[in-house]
């Protein structure tokens, strides 16, 4: 855990950044720009997103990024709509970065139909939902055919900009990479959906069984009765349009034709169902938990692998292709925030390691490259969640934003749905991503980081 002396010299030293220089960096006391970037090129996911969905019914609803959306500096200078490339670029004096692509592929009807545009001018290639190499991330059209994102992976979103930028990067540009918190979020989502999935069935098996053996036993003959009852039960259950009442009601009557007619009276079969259904709730308990426990290494292993994959991509095809000033951001701390919280003590323990090992997949594949700022983000966001005094963040464990539109999250967040009070300084805006005084931090952070490599 760092202190907070710490943290206030990072800040000092981030403060310096703006005036050009670091009094850690090569060029301490040097106020002239170290490098002159020609523009700002970048790669992501919702992080650095700067209005991929800003169209149709998200941009009617005051939406249109990941944060607090609309500059209302005006109510208080840190709700300035911005994530932290868009911090980046103006200190560097370059244009605002816009989405290299617009659009939306859900329902048209609620105005989530949007044609896909590609802007040619505008060099910020991320995107919401998008993950480093699969295409379908959280809330692509294959998930949630009402929003439809596009969620364009890493991958295709560099070879995009190589398309229109003839193959290679200038290598005066400064290219920004940072991805990986959809595969986390999707691949823990899909687990989490499986483990329910797993738990319902085997909470239904129970039940049945429960219910079946305790009718039967006031039959005549109970395991013939058993027999019955089970097929009754069973069979129902296949019907479509069944439910819970109708099963019961099939596995009743037929203990009453197999003989326990005492059975027909609700005040004996009530009980019983009762019972059956704490049994029920028992197993699949454990059927969903043994199954996110057996299948939580899987997570771990291809995070590791995208990592790994994010790493190559950063070398074959930026670095590669004549890139010479690359910033990789590595993930922060998912498990600290709202979501991550959320979730059991295992889950969170689930999620941190599966972090760590992207993290030092991509660490090992890129911090030793020359042309490679690489960016701590996850030590830096722990740091705050635990000691937020010294970084003037007021709130970091509940989001800014309330309920909307898009169930609360950010992509529709703007002043006019925030919880009350002065949120200005909270951390998150939903439940992952940061509010625009993170997003500050965060840029500020980087440009420390910079001026020490000797880029300013």
């Amino acid at each position: 855990m760092r202190n907070t002396s710490f943290a206030l010299a990072l800040l000092a030293a981030a403060a310096l950044t703006a005036c050009g220089g670091g009094s850690s960096g090569p060029r301490a006391g040097d106020q002239t720009p170290g490098i002159k970037f020609s523009s700002q090129v970048s790669f992501g996911d919702s992080l650095s997103d700067v209005g991929t969905y800003g169209v149709g019914a998200v941009k009617q609803l005051g939406g249109g990024k990941f944060t607090i959306n609309g500059d209302n500096t005006s109510v208080n200078k840190d709700l300035s709509g911005k994530n932290w490339t868009e911090f980046v670029a103006a200190q560097l004096a370059l244009p605002a970065p816009c989405p290299a692509q617009t659009g939306l592929e859900g329902d048209a009807t609620k105005g989530f139909a949007v044609p896909v545009t590609f802007n040619a001018s505008c060099l910020n290639y991320a995107q919401g939902g998008s993950r480093v190499t699969n295409p379908v991330g959280p809330n692509n059209k294959l998930i949630n055919p009402t929003l439809g994102l596009t969620t364009t992976p890493v991958v295709t979103q560099i070879a995009n900009h190589l398309t229109k930028a003839g193959g290679k990067f200038s290598g005066t540009e400064l290219v920004t990479v940072m991805a990986g918190g959809n595969d986390i979020l999707f691949l823990l989502g899909d687990l989490q959906a499986k483990a329910t999935a797993a738990g319902t069935a085997a909470g239904a098996q129970a039940f049945a069984v429960s219910l079946t053996t305790q009718l039967a036993a006031g039959a005549p003959n109970p395991a013939t009765a058993a027999q019955a009852i089970g097929l009754a039960i069973q069979t129902e259950a296949a019907r479509a349009g069944h439910t819970d009442t109708s099963i019961v009601q099939a596995g009743v009557m037929a203990a009453v034709q197999a003989g326990n007619t005492n059975a027909a009276s609700a005040a004996v079969y009530g009980p019983m169902v009762a019972k059956a259904q704490a049994d029920a709730q028992t197993a699949g308990a454990k059927a969903g938990a043994d199954y996110a426990t057996n299948n939580a290494a899987g997570i771990v292993q291809a995070m590791g692998t995208a990592g790994a994959e994010l790493a190559a991509l950063v070398k074959s095809q930026i670095l590669g292709k004549g890139a010479n000033y690359v910033i990789v951001n590595n993930l922060p701390d998912v498990a600290s925030t709202p979501a991550g919280k959320s979730k059991s003590a295992d889950i969170q323990k689930l999620i941190a390691t599966a972090v760590d090992t992207f993290n030092a997949q991509l660490k090992a594949g890129v911090a030793s490259e020359a042309k490679v700022l690489y960016v701590d983000l996850w030590t830096i966001s722990h740091d705050e969640v635990i000691n937020p005094g010294p970084y003037g963040l007021s709130n970091t464990s509940t989001p800014a934003c309330g309920p909307n539109a898009l169930a609360g999250s950010s992509l529709a967040c703007n002043i006019t749905n925030v919880v009350s009070g002065d949120v200005s300084h909270y951390m998150f805006a939903d439940e992952v991503h940061p509010t625009p005084f993170e997003n500050w931090l965060v840029a500020r952070y980087v440009l420390e980081q910079m001026a020490v490599k000797g880029w300013l």
